[in-house]
């Protein structure tokens, strides 16, 4: 018999100004804190990915992102690295918002940096160290 398998999903913004990309650094939340990752979060039950990516930008960034100004460049499924299980991750790119970015919730992410691809710092989450060299390379799927 088998069984069925089931991912958590989750959405990634590439906020992307003067060839520079934003990077949140984690604090405080239990998971890969000290390292630098991406503004995300999981799609919520009645989203769809690209949804999650607009409440999530305004939630820890506090900038307004309209649906038609994001463009979808990477997916990544990732084997389980803990009792959670096995992930989805979809991964939107935006040249384009409303608002300046912030930290909105500082118990949870205590820096953040513009940086290029090549400027990457190295306390960075490693899966999205590699989605991030993945879409320069223009590989839509991870």
């Amino acid at each position: 018999m088998s069984h069925k398998n089931v991912a958590v999903p989750a959405s990634y913004l590439i906020l992307e100004r003067d060839g520079k990309i934003l990077l949140m650094r984690r604090f405080q939340t239990g998971y890969m804190d000290g390292m630098y990752g991406l503004p995300a979060g999981h799609v919520d039950e009645g989203e769809v990915p690209a949804d999650t990516m607009v409440r999530e930008a305004k939630e820890e960034v506090g900038v307004d992102i309209l649906v038609s100004d994001l463009e979808f460049v990477h997916v990544a499924y990732e084997l389980p690295h803990d009792e959670t299980g096995n992930r989805v991750d979809f991964y939107f790119r935006a040249t384009k918002w409303s608002g300046e970015p912030v930290i909105v919730e500082p118990h949870k992410c205590d820096a953040v940096l513009w940086t290029s691809l090549d400027e990457l710092p190295e306390n960075m989450i490693p899966k999205v160290r590699r989605a991030l060299i993945a879409v320069w390379n223009g590989q839509i799927i991870g």
